[in-house]
């Protein structure tokens, strides 16, 4: 019965997606704010993978969703890339940042690991920041737009158009979150869980801790990195502010509001996050606060977040 519920509750949110431009048009809302809640729901629930699979705190993973938007950006300013091969360099940059800086701190545990996490983003927001031949600087780097679409024998201009990029980034949304799915249900993911619920006891029974810790955290950048270029393509622009640590912060509270021990949960936090920001932003400049207030009604009143409040919440 359980199964049947996770799967009912999966095939509902794959349809609120697929009609979001739609029935958000119907509330007020707009399609590149659908895009916007698609893009930083993807990102929460990559942060999630290691947070709430893992049990594994980063406060770090702004580096990576900055380090894809970077990547994409500079392929197609510098190099003349195609939209897929820009995001592809920014994954694969991001990517290979986090295997290298997971393998340096894999050892440390809880609020230790978490500010190692932090230490290493700054590095990368202020290598932005600071270097503006590059990178723009605090502008940003502009100049350049989301290309057609190149099959090689055609270029398609899909992009130029909200609808048509917001599906194209639910695709894109919806690949990456069946991978996760699949790990999570693998061995691998099982495995993911049992540190998350006994480290000992899993190091005793013989797995390797530190590098099931290291593949999670890299796994999770990578999805990470992913909503980085895409979110870079969707505004066309890029700047240190996506590196920087109060966006870690921010996926934290997405995932933590929503439910970090269900699948789904980091979504649903995303999309009252990005929803709450757009609507009080626009008459007050202390939107955050109202949004601080908001997470902690729902951590004090459903610790397991708004989705993982429900019973049958897969978890």
């Amino acid at each position: 019965m359980s199964f049947l519920r996770a799967r009912g509750l999966s095939i509902a949110i794959v349809a609120a997606l697929l009609f979001m431009p739609y029935w958000m048009a119907a509330i007020g809302g707009y399609t590149e704010l659908a895009t916007r809640i698609v893009v930083m729901g993807l990102a929460a629930m990559a942060l999630n993978f290691l947070l709430g699979f893992t049990g594994v705190l980063s406060f770090g993973h702004a580096a990576y969703f900055g380090l894809g938007a970077y990547g994409a950006a500079m392929a197609i300013k510098y190099f003349g890339w195609g939209t897929i091969p820009a995001i592809a360099l920014g994954v694969a940059v991001a990517t290979f940042a986090a295997a290298i800086i997971g393998a340096m701190i894999v050892r440390r545990r809880g609020v230790y690991f978490a500010m190692v996490t932090i230490a290493f983003g700054q590095v990368f927001y202020f290598i932005a920041f600071r270097w503006n031949a590059i990178t723009g600087g605090d502008d940003g780097l502009t100049g350049w737009h989301r290309q057609p679409l190149d099959l090689g024998f055609a270029r398609l201009d899909i992009f130029g158009d909200d609808k048509a990029f917001y599906y194209f980034v639910l695709v894109a949304f919806l690949i990456c979150v069946a991978i996760m799915a699949r790990l999570i249900d693998s061995p691998l993911g099982r495995t993911f869980v049992a540190i998350r619920e006994n480290e000992r006891r899993a190091r005793f029974l013989g797995v390797p801790i530190e590098r099931c810790i290291w593949l999670s955290f890299v796994i999770s950048c990578l999805f990470v990195s992913v909503a980085g270029a895409l979110y870079a393509l969707l505004n066309n622009f890029t700047d240190p502010r996506a590196l920087r640590f109060d966006l870690s912060g921010n996926l934290v509270i997405m995932a933590v509001m929503g439910g970090m021990r269900s699948f789904w949960g980091p979504l649903i936090g995303a999309a009252i996050f990005v929803a709450l920001q757009d609507y009080v932003s626009s008459h007050t400049e202390n939107w955050m606060s109202v949004i601080g207030l908001v997470f902690v009604l729902v951590v004090r009143f459903f610790p397991r977040g708004v989705l993982g409040m429900l019973r049958w919440a897969p978890a």
